[in-house]
């Protein structure tokens, strides 16, 4: 709830503080007539943004251990969800590659394209599309461990490969800069 104060006079005409012009005649409230006030000033209310949170200290050995309970509950809390946030993102789109080209001498450009999309088992798809001057075909193909059932073009390949490449794992600047390799000075 906030709490509202007025300044000012009434653009409504010149009268004293809460009093309703003649010639409005009754029509409007008195609260209506004030929200018109010149200068309306909203004040938080003191629940509002209460940032200080009071923390209780343990007054004796019994509350310090019940403080340690409440966070090995927490822990144990976050730790189960980690684990299952880990385990189901292992499923999700993490490694993608994308190879454009031409696959018809007489169109121009490289408005054709494949994109291969794989999870962290190297499983997904890989979808094709042909532009033509007939028309724009295009083909989706499931990859298993990185291989599919079906034949694969040379730039589907191309795109499984550098999906593959995307995702495997690269050395953080802490240890490329450690290793004495280029770049170390």
């Amino acid at each position: 709830m906030a709490c509202v104060r007025f300044r000012g006079s009434s653009p409504l005409g010149s009268t004293k503080s809460g009093e309703v012009p003649e010639w409005f005649n009754g029509a409007v409230s008195k609260t209506a007539i004030l929200a018109k006030v010149s200068e309306v000033r909203i004040l938080p209310s003191p629940y509002m943004f209460n940032f200080k949170k009071e923390k209780k200290e343990p007054k004796d050995l019994k509350e310090v251990l019940k403080q340690f309970k409440a966070l090995k509950t927490d822990f144990n809390r976050l730790f189960q969800e980690f684990k299952d946030l880990k385990e189901n993102h292992q499923f999700a789109i993490q490694k993608i590659g994308i190879v454009r080209f031409n696959p018809f001498s007489e169109i121009g450009g490289d408005q054709s394209f494949s994109v291969a999309l794989l999870d962290e088992n190297n499983d997904g798809l890989v979808i094709t599309s042909f532009y033509t001057r007939e028309g724009n075909r295009v083909y989706g193909k499931p990859i298993k461990q990185g291989v599919s059932q079906y034949a694969l073009s040379k730039e589907e390949i191309k795109a499984i490969e550098m999906a593959k490449k995307y995702g495997e794992k690269k050395p953080n600047n802490n240890q490329a800069a450690n290793s004495g390799g280029a770049g170390s000075h």
